[in-house]
């Protein structure tokens, strides 16, 4: 095992004078190049294992990316696709694909997505809606359409015959060696989609496709979505050169869903056969996946409360299925990616049912054969399999919560977990189809992120990308001041452990008494708290003399199945308790003034700042909540349904969680709200109903919104610079008195 350049470690603590270091501005966080240094994103090794392929944001302009190249065997890496030369980045996205970015939360240009045919001869690359495919032979890059629609979630078929993509609501395929496309579905329009990712399936369970490629690619499976029986909910798109009414289908909770079949296409013959998920279709199609021999076709179906998943079995050829494994929780199953099948037939299935996530391994016939993992410690992601050795390769947090580890265990024999990465902050890792080799990723407090390539000892054999915190790099010119957090606990209601990071002011001086923000998320899927860079859009307080706190409260994720299950049917409860916990413990800091406490947060996390703003004796002076849900009523269905149910059955949760029957507590002038006013997740209905109580009330309190963004104002990168500007102008009123 190679440790991280101590280099990259120690590179602040080698500096001797603080002095040296410059101020950073807020300027400087949104300006070019990325403070963080080069990152590698979206890393991938090539079929063959020759080398590694990864995009790469343009020095000159961090929102842009590239795909680049590193040769396994040495050398300087090199640009494959430069997103300028082959398009200019001033075409306009179809609403389609700029929602399809929005749920994936991508912001930038360019190349964002690229994909690896499976023998390892092309690499297909869409950009600004048409489609390139790089010749790995030759380097020749040819272009695959020039439409005036965008061909959206496009993949190179498994042998490389094909590339495939959806258009204008339908599911294409075109030939690689030349001819005309051909249509797989015709009849997609208006309410109707074939191939497509539905709203929920991307912004609540992770799945970002409608379609999947058998094998051998003889047969293609794929969605059937109507969302006619979905309500209509009309949402003003407010720009800056006016505004339009969206007529946006947006499931609710407690109102009807999009309706998903799934259907299987012979591509040689045409013939479709439909599979036969059940009578019932109030449900979600979770996951589907292919057996290693495409004979067999899985589907992870859910029940619409979420309480149930079956992985149901289907012969493609008729549609028939049987029910492998079912799996059941009085609270809610959570989805992941875990589920890997294997050549002998058999596969890994990960589950929460021991109390702990773990990886178990089950025959073909859903018997169990073997639980891989165990211990009071949750199983992370798999991030590969190796199936020569007979090794499961993973991501988990077995020591801390804090830190994230590369191992390996035998799922053949299964036995402790070797460690494949050293501890100290936070890992991820792409693993080759063979071999065991992955291309791995660590950042800690001190060392923003690395990627290296590891054999599979965990070796690192080549960089990707070193990104040492040393002269010439961004952050460099401001390395001295940088603060690195102390971690802590402490105990929340029920005992449970809660882990808190605190962040000291540049400068810092202890005798001296700092004004201090909690910075808050509280959702569930969420850790805020880890040994990992931190976010440089969170720096300029530090250098503004705030004292900044977070802390992760029962409900969040990376611990036990009860921790996360605290908050079930009852949100807006236990995770503000825990936060109130963490606050008055800030209140009791000698270097902290305990009268001028303030917090902020984003979407969940701005809820969860208008529940701290408006708790009984708050703690907190003024609060920034940032597109905030006011009434989850309002949210979509899967998310709020799997921790609160239906509204019509638990009408007093609802009732408890929203933000308008807790207003009369929130001292006047103390708040500042925000959101985007394009935004089509937490709509902006949210802040209108807020906005409307608190002048019905005659509250004073303090707005900034942001014509054409949507959800992710807060880090976009034409308004990013704006929001944390505004962030700081109202603190520094309301805490500092400026």
């Amino acid at each position: 095992m190679i440790r991280p350049s101590l280099l990259a470690i120690t590179a602040c603590l080698a500096l001797s004078s603080p002095v040296l270091a410059e101020k950073l501005t807020p300027e400087r966080v949104f300006a070019d190049p990325n403070l963080s240094g080069p990152a590698a994103k979206g890393v991938a090794l090539s079929p063959d294992g020759k080398r590694v392929t990864y995009l790469k944001a343009k020095p000159e302009a961090a929102n842009v990316q590239d795909l680049w190249a590193a040769d396994v065997k040495g050398g300087e890496p090199y640009r494959l696709i430069d997103a300028a030369a082959l398009s200019p980045g001033t075409k306009e996205l179809s609403e389609a694909e700029k929602a399809r970015r929005e749920r994936t939360r991508t912001s930038a240009r360019g190349v964002v997505e690229y994909s690896w045919d499976k023998q390892g001869r092309f690499i297909l690359v869409p950009l600004d809606g048409d489609l390139y495919l790089d010749s790995v032979a030759d380097g020749k890059v040819s272009r695959l359409t020039e439409t005036p629609g965008d061909e959206v979630d496009a993949k190179v078929s498994p042998k490389g015959g094909f590339v495939s993509y959806v258009r204008d609501q339908n599911l294409y395929i075109k030939p690689l060696t030349g001819g005309a496309e051909r249509a797989l579905t015709t009849e997609g329009k208006e309410a109707l989609s074939f191939g497509v990712a539905e709203f929920i399936a991307q912004e609540e369970m992770d799945r970002f496709t409608g379609y999947w490629w058998a094998p051998d690619e003889t047969r293609i499976a794929y969605t059937r979505v109507d969302e006619s029986g979905v309500d209509i909910v009309p949402r003003a798109d407010i720009g800056p050169g006016g505004a339009t009414v969206v007529e946006q289908r947006y499931p609710r909770a407690g109102r009807p869903n999009a309706v998903v079949d799934l259907l299987v296409q012979d591509l040689a013959s045409g013939k479709t056969v439909h599979i036969d998920l059940g009578p019932d279709k109030d449900i979600y199609v979770a996951r589907v996946d292919w057996s290693v021999d495409g004979k067999t076709l899985y589907v992870q179906r859910q029940t619409r409360d979420q309480k149930t998943l079956e992985l149901i079995a289907y012969d493609p050829a008729t549609g028939q299925g049987r029910t492998v494994l079912t799996e059941t929780d009085a609270h809610w199953i959570e989805l992941n990616d875990d589920f890997t099948p294997l050549k002998d037939g058999s596969f890994l299935w990960s589950s929460e049912k021991s109390g702990y996530k773990h990886l178990y391994r089950y025959a073909a016939t859903g018997k169990l054969l073997a639980q891989v993992t165990q211990g009071d410690w949750p199983f992370g992601d798999l991030e590969g399999v190796d199936e020569a050795r007979q090794v499961a390769i993973f991501a988990a947090s077995i020591d801390t919560p804090l830190e994230r580890r590369i191992y390996e265990v035998s799922y053949a024999k299964p036995g402790k977990p070797k460690a494949l990465t050293p501890a100290g902050g936070w890992w991820t890792a792409k693993v080759a189809e063979t071999g065991g080799a992955f291309a791995g990723s660590y950042s800690d407090p001190k060392t923003p992120p690395q990627t290296a390539l590891y054999d599979a000892a965990g070796k690192r054999v080549r960089w990707i990308e070193e990104n040492r915190l040393a002269e010439g790099h961004p952050y460099w010119p401001y390395a001295a001041t940088l603060s690195v957090p102390e971690y802590g606990t402490l105990k929340a209601a029920d005992g449970e452990v809660l882990h808190y990071e605190i962040l000291k002011p540049a400068g810092f001086d202890p005798n001296k008494k700092y004004p201090a923000i909690v910075s808050v998320y509280g959702g569930p899927h969420a850790q805020t708290v880890s040994k990992s860079w931190q976010s440089v859009r969170e720096r300029p307080f530090l250098e503004d003399g705030y004292v900044l706190f977070k802390l992760d409260n029962r409900g969040s994720t990376n611990r036990s199945a009860k921790f996360k299950r605290a908050l079930d049917r009852r949100m807006g409860t236990v995770e503000v308790e825990d936060q109130l916990v963490g606050a008055y413990f800030l209140k009791t800091l000698p270097y902290v003034d305990p009268e001028r406490l303030g917090v902020m947060g984003w979407s969940y996390g701005g809820f969860m700042t208008l529940m701290l703003m408006t708790a009984e004796n708050t703690p907190f002076k003024a609060g920034a909540a940032g597109a905030p849900p006011t009434a989850w009523g309002l949210y979509d269905t899967h998310y709020t349904e799997q921790f609160m149910g239906k509204p019509d059955e638990n009408k007093d949760g609802y009732a408890r969680s929203d933000v308008l029957n807790r207003l009369k507590t929130l001292k006047p002038g103390s708040l500042l709200l925000l959101h985007g006013m394009a935004d089509d997740n937490v709509i902006f209905e949210n802040s209108t109903r807020l906005i409307a109580a608190l002048q019905k009330n005659a509250t004073p309190f303090e707005m900034m919104l942001y014509p054409g963004e949507r959800h992710s104002a807060g880090s976009s990168k034409t308004k990013g610079l704006h929001v944390l500007d505004t962030h700081l102008e109202f603190f520094d009123r309301k805490l500092k008195g400026q």
